[in-house]
C-alpha cells in the first residue's frame, strides 16, 4: 500500500472533480511520494463514475449505491484502508471542489512528518478569486451556537463570540495550532484515526469534522503538547465552497442546522439543544416573514417565492 491515500467523496460535481484530480496529480508530481486516490461516488447522476473510468483509470472508484453524506462516504473508504495489512501512514481527506496549488500536498506531508506532536494538518483555503477563506476554528462555546452563522451574526459581524470562534485574533498568514480545521482538505496520520475512531455518521453533513477533530485532539494530545491539529498557510488549496450542497439548498440549510443541534446535544445536553433548536426555528421564521414582506412589495417575486419555500421546508425539518 502506498504511504499516502487520498479520499474524495463526490456527489454531482463531475467537472470540478476532474479538475481536482488533475491539480492533485500536478501537486504530487515529482515528489517521489507513492500514493493512491480513492473516490467515493455518492450516487451521482451527472456521469461522474463514467468520467472517472474513462479519464482516470488509476483512481479507485467506490460506488456504495446511495448518498452516504460526508461522514458516511469517507468512512466507507476509511474502513477499507484501515483493514489493509499494509495501510498507508497518512490519509488525506479532500473535497472534490478543491484545487491544490503548486506543491501544497507534499508541503503538508513534509510538515506533518516533521511534527510528531501533530495528528493532522490542513492548508490555507482560498476562494477561486484568490481571497482568503476562513478555515481555522476554536471549539464552539454555548454562545457560539447563537452568534455564529445566524441572523445575530449578520447583524453584528464583529461580535466577540464569532470572532473568538473563527480565530480572528490570529493572523492567517502564520502557521499555528487550531482546535479544528475545515474538512475540505485535511491530512491525518492513520494512527490518529485508529485511536480516535471514524467520523460519526449521525452527522450527514456539516459539523462532523468538528466533532471528529475534538476526538482526535483528545486521543493524540498530551500535557506537553496540548494541541494536535496544525494549520499551514504555506500550503494553499483553492476551494469552490458548497458546489455540491448548493444543488439542494433546503437540504443544505436543514443539514447544517440539524448538525449544529446534534452537536449541542452531544456536548451540552438535551435542554441546551432544545433551546438551540427553538432559536433556529425562530431565525428561519424571521427570514420567512422578511421574504414574504418583500414579495408583497413586489421585489423580485420569483426569488422571494423560492426562498419562502426553502425556509418553510427547513422549519418543518428542524
Amino acid at each position: 500500500m502506498p504511504k499516502l491515500a487520498i479520499v474524495i467523496v463526490s456527489w454531482n460535481v463531475r467537472d470540478l472533480l476532474r479538475r481536482c484530480l488533475h491539480t492533485l496529480d500536478e501537486s504530487l508530481a515529482g515528489s517521489g511520494m507513492p500514493y493512491i486516490t480513492i473516490v467515493v461516488d455518492n450516487a451521482s447522476a451527472d456521469g461522474s463514475p463514467e468520467m472517472l473510468r474513462s479519464a482516470f483509470p488509476q483512481v479507485r472508484l467506490l460506488e456504495p449505491g446511495a448518498n452516504l453524506g460526508f461522514a458516511g462516504g469517507n468512512n466507507h473508504a476509511l474502513r477499507l484502508l484501515l483493514a489493509e495489512s499494509d495501510a498507508p501512514e497518512y490519509i488525506l481527506l479532500l473535497n472534490p471542489d478543491t484545487e491544490p496549488q503548486a506543491d501544497a500536498i507534499p508541503c503538508l506531508l513534509r510538515a506533518l512528518q516533521s511534527r510528531p506532536h501533530l495528528a493532522a494538518i490542513g492548508p490555507q483555503l482560498r476562494y477561486p478569486d484568490g481571497s482568503l477563506q476562513s478555515s481555522r476554528r476554536r471549539f464552539p462555546t454555548r454562545a457560539t451556537f447563537f452568534w455564529e452563522s445566524t441572523p445575530l451574526d449578520r447583524a453584528w459581524p464583529a461580535n466577540p463570540w464569532a470572532q473568538h470562534y473563527r480565530l480572528d485574533d490570529r493572523s492567517p498568514a502564520v502557521a499555528q495550532p487550531a482546535d479544528w480545521l475545515m474538512g475540505a482538505a485535511l491530512l491525518l496520520r492513520t494512527e490518529a484515526i485508529r485511536r480516535a475512531g471514524l467520523l460519526d455518521e449521525r452527522f450527514f453533513m456539516y459539523s462532523e469534522e468538528l466533532e471528529w477533530q475534538r476526538r482526535i485532539q483528545n486521543a493524540w494530545s498530551d500535557p506537553v503538547q496540548p494541541t494536535a491539529i496544525g494549520y499551514l498557510p504555506a500550503a494553499v488549496v483553492v476551494h469552490h465552497e458548497g458546489k455540491s450542497s448548493e444543488r439542494a439548498p433546503a437540504d443544505r440549510h436543514s443539514n447544517f442546522q440539524r448538525s449544529r443541534i446534534l452537536l449541542a446535544r452531544m456536548w451540552y445536553g438535551w435542554r441546551f439543544a432544545a433551546w438551540v433548536r427553538q432559536f433556529y426555528r425562530a431565525c428561519y421564521a424571521y427570514e420567512l416573514a422578511l421574504e414574504a414582506l418583500k414579495l408583497i412589495l413586489g421585489h423580485r417575486p420569483a426569488l422571494r417565492r423560492e426562498r419562502i419555500a426553502i425556509y418553510r421546508r427547513v422549519i418543518e425539518n428542524l
